[in-house]
């Protein structure tokens, strides 16, 4: 091939993955993966009041988040404007019948992906037959400077448990990339980094006070701390903030310390 046709070649090679960019990214720079999307309509309705269900496609091929009651991660492939989406796997928490009728819904719909589209802050992902199914919008996923307080936490045995009354536990994310906060008996510190929704905590230290009331403090502090460390994932929801582990399960839920 002489150089005029190897550069038309390269030239050609070059259109087609701008092409194929262009399917992932649309508009305000948002794409399919590194972004935090929340569920803002299924089959052309409304979610569950009160709901919030989640998707953060990894680089690493992996689509996780929560389905409004349980965490579910399941594979994915594109090619250009095209995504199929495995069956999910999630965790086995049971809910009120209108929670668990949804998240199966909208799990169905998931696996039945065959193609996406974003522009702007929106993403919708159509069936083989191009109806849309789901429609998504981009949230915000910079934790630097926010603070919350702990809802809830995985203890270690399969379960999310809420925070006992009268304690209170809670985070702070700097712009530093420290995370400082309340244990409910001791203060704790490490720190953390972020790339897109992808989150990771680093060895957690914490001070050596002992709390004997009420029961089980020290037992909730231990698995709170633990937890953190399972971060694999983070999403924000309005006042709500969920860390959840490679495999999509809840390691820890919050809400904003601010009214």
């Amino acid at each position: 091939m002489n150089t005029i046709g190897r550069t038309a070649a390269m030239a050609g090679v070059m259109v087609l993955a701008l092409a194929m960019g262009a399917c992932a990214r649309v508009g305000g720079g948002k794409s399919l993966e590194g972004t935090s999307w929340t569920l803002t309509s299924m089959n052309g309705q409304p979610l569950v009041a009160g709901s919030t269900i989640t998707a953060g496609f990894g680089a690493d091929g992996r689509v996780a988040g929560s389905s409004g009651c349980n965490g579910y991660s399941a594979s994915y492939e594109t090619s250009g404007a095209s995504l199929t989406i495995s069956q999910a796997n999630g965790t086995l928490m049971a809910c009120e019948e209108s929670l668990m009728k949804q998240e199966s819904d909208y799990l169905a719909a998931l696996a039945a992906t065959a193609s996406f589209m974003i522009s702007g802050d929106t993403m919708a992902l159509k069936d083989s037959s191009g109806a849309t199914r789901l429609v998504f919008t981009a949230q915000a996923n910079d934790l630097a400077g926010t603070s919350w307080v702990v809802t809830g936490y995985n203890n270690g045995q399969g379960a999310v448990v809420s925070v006992m009354i009268g304690t209170e536990m809670t985070a702070a994310f700097g712009a530093d990339g420290a995370l400082t906060g309340s244990a409910g008996c001791n203060s704790y510190n490490a720190t953390y980094s972020t790339s897109g929704d992808s989150i990771s905590i680093g060895p957690v230290a914490a001070t050596r006070m002992f709390c004997g009331e009420p029961q089980g403090v020290m037992d909730q502090e231990a698995q709170y701390l633990a937890a953190l460390g399972t971060a694999s994932t983070s999403s924000m929801s309005g006042t709500k903030l969920e860390l959840r582990t490679a495999d999509g399960a809840l390691a820890a839920s919050f809400q904003t310390s601010q009214p």
